[in-house]
């Protein structure tokens, strides 16, 4: 059976899902912190950054984000598409996502598996479930 990629359209779909989500994960989070006194600054800032520099690599990793169960897309190792990436690959992926934000995407167009940069980079590929 020969995969399904899915479009542009599906990935910034996908993608505004997760960003909105994160927004409302960080909004409970700052009104969690306000309810107790004198949290350490430490604990904010890393509270923050696992929920923004995690949230996406270790979903995509042990399953899907929210925007991709939503969108019935996947990200999955381009040798083997009934196989997760594993934990590395998702966190090579993730950083040069972005950075590159929208730019990440200028690939897609001209492959034939619609695989973004960070995609070439960790060797994965997205596919329709």
């Amino acid at each position: 059976m020969k995969d399904n990629y899915p479009l542009l359209r599906e990935r910034v779909q996908s993608s505004i899902i997760d960003l909105v989500f994160i927004i409302i994960l960080m909004y409970l989070l700052t009104h969690l912190f306000s309810i107790f006194k004198n949290v350490p600054d430490e604990i904010r800032l890393s509270a923050f950054l696992l929920l923004f520099g995690g949230y996406e690599p270790i979903c995509t990793a042990f399953g899907a984000t929210l925007g991709h169960y939503l969108t019935r897309i996947r990200v999955r190792k381009l040798a083997d598409t009934s196989q997760r990436i594993n934990i590395l690959q998702s966190f090579i992926r993730y950083p040069i996502k972005v950075a590159l934000g929208m730019y990440a995407y200028l690939s897609i167009s001209r492959n034939p598996q619609r695989r973004a940069i960070h995609d070439l980079a960790a060797g994965s590929v997205m596919i329709r479930v």
